[in-house]
């Protein structure tokens, strides 16, 4: 899976959460103040990103999680460092 697929499935995730459809959730915007994503539903985010991408995100990590670019970086880091591949 490439980066823009990492960032697409994110942003499907994200789009799903937010209840939020096109432009609305792009690349660099942020989670919080760009797209209203308060801390329950940053809980249900990282759930959703753990089970999609089959890693584990520790609740201290989640602070990372600024802008969908971050994420998706972060998302990309977690997996080459358990060696999972991003095919699901």
């Amino acid at each position: 899976m490439q980066q823009n697929d990492v960032e697409a499935a994110f942003i499907r995730i994200v789009e799903g959460v937010a209840n939020m459809r096109g432009a609305a959730v792009a690349s660099g915007k942020r989670l919080r103040e760009d797209l209203g994503i308060d801390s329950l539903s940053l809980i249900d985010v990282a759930i959703a990103i753990e089970d999609a991408f089959n890693i584990r995100i520790p609740d201290e990590d989640l602070e990372r999680f600024q802008t969908i670019t971050d994420a998706v970086e972060y998302i990309r880091r977690a997996t080459a460092v358990a060696g999972i591949p991003l095919v699901r």
